[in-house]
């Protein structure tokens, strides 16, 4: 992606963007066609401190500044008249924005809820499913504990039992994931659960065929998609699965507090959770209200990376992940632990630090002494740290991430 070639077109669909909340007229309409596609994104749309090279879109991805400009918009719109405004055009409008969600996924719009965040999903559907005593959940030792507290909270208040698939680090033989998932199903298992990438390897899991064994046995899939949708193209229904969560303030680059959930409407009603009483529209009675400016500027987000485009997104964060694969591996102390290049392969990437190397003291340097943000990879799995690169990201950041790891650790 060259970023200096903003065209034309692309200022055209920024001013697009930025242009809304005139006179309570808002921009999201359903139908609306989409923006060109391939358009660069500017570095002067992300608002970091000077000089920042920010790996960490894992984590809390950047509100590009059209979005953001038009999420505020959106807000001093509502304030004009909360009620007349929040309970009538930006309450359609928020119903747009669930179909404009759906079509990102790749399902209807009637099996499209909005959450708040991938957590929030995926509590849902295990509150939804009303699993019992004696029912069992099977997920993995590598999910991150927003999508394994559910199934714990039925662990602790149903008798739900949950077994576990190991995953080691280094592990990336996707026939190998398959065959330890189907040795480990028994005939209580009703739920397969486990991460579209794992949020401490980066490693892309073999979800189609999962789903399909998960069929195979009668199970339901869910998956915890809150490091692919926005930086891989998802289409839900190719994947197979029965639910799918994600987060709208990673990868998406939307406001944080939003999210999205699919719920394949083969489900019917076996996920019930308290939340969609009311129906699934964007407000409902058990729903509550929501942040409405939020969700509006989720629908702009979307926008901007459809103008972009997925595939040239995904390319160009698998570039420059494998740009940083080359380079660590050429540290003497550091032990790259994500996938090679290929299908399991995604834009997270994480590494081992010798014993002697705390994680997080080593991430404080890296920021402190050369201003590079990096995710230290919760304790439990290994002494590390990972990176993640989106759309906004260039060589120069790989990079000062390289320079600044040879500076604390010794080596060329």
């Amino acid at each position: 992606m060259d970023l200096d070639a903003v065209s034309a077109s692309r200022r055209a669909f920024l001013q697009a963007l930025t242009g809304a909340a005139v006179g309570g007229v808002l921009p999201l309409p359903p139908g609306r066609p989409l923006p060109p596609r391939g358009l660069a994104p500017d570095p002067a749309d992300f608002l970091f401190d000077p000089g920042l090279h920010y790996l960490q879109t894992g984590s809390l991805g950047p509100t590009p500044r059209p979005v953001l400009e038009q999420a505020v918009a959106f807000w001093r719109d509502l304030e004009r008249n909360p009620t007349a405004v929040g309970y009538g055009a930006q309450e359609q409008a928020m119903d747009a924005v669930r179909a404009r969600a759906a079509t990102f996924l790749g399902c209807a719009t009637d099996e499209l809820v909005l959450t708040r965040c991938t957590t929030d999903g995926m509590n849902q559907v295990a509150q939804g499913l009303r699993l019992g005593a004696g029912d069992r959940v099977l997920t993995t030792d590598q999910e991150h504990p927003g999508g394994r507290s559910g199934w714990d909270y039925l662990a602790r208040t149903a008798g739900v039992g949950i077994d576990v698939v190991p995953i080691a680090p280094e592990e990336h033989d996707p026939t190998v994931l398959v065959a330890r998932f189907a040795e480990r199903i028994t005939p209580r298992t009703r739920v397969l659960s486990f991460s579209h990438l794992l949020s401490s390897t980066g490693l892309r899991m073999p979800v189609r065929e999962l789903s399909l064994l998960a069929r195979d046995r009668g199970c339901l899939a869910v998956v915890d998609g809150a490091q692919a949708a926005g930086g891989l193209a998802v289409d839900v229904k190719a994947l197979g699965c029965h639910a799918y969560a994600t987060s709208g303030h990673k990868w998406m680059l939307g406001p944080k507090g939003t999210g999205l959930l699919y719920l394949s409407a083969e489900l019917g009603s076996r996920v019930d959770p308290i939340q969609l009483q009311g129906g699934r529209a964007a407000y409902s009675a058990s729903s509550g209200v929501t942040s409405l400016p939020s969700v509006l500027g989720l629908g702009v987000a979307m926008d901007y990376l459809d103008a972009i485009g997925l595939p040239a997104i995904e390319a160009h964060n698998l570039a420059l992940r494998e740009r940083v694969r080359a380079g660590l591996a050429r540290l003497p102390r550091v032990t790259v632990v994500g996938a090679p290049e290929g299908a399991q392969a995604a834009p997270l990437l994480s590494y081992r630090l010798p014993p002697e190397v705390e994680a997080h003291r080593l991430s404080q340097a890296l920021l402190q002494r050369h201003q590079v943000m990096v995710k230290v990879v919760p304790g439990g799995w290994f002494n590390g740290q990972r990176i993640s690169t989106h759309l906004f990201n260039t060589a120069a950041d790989v990079d000062a991430l390289l320079a600044a790891l040879a500076a604390e650790l010794g080596g060329s």
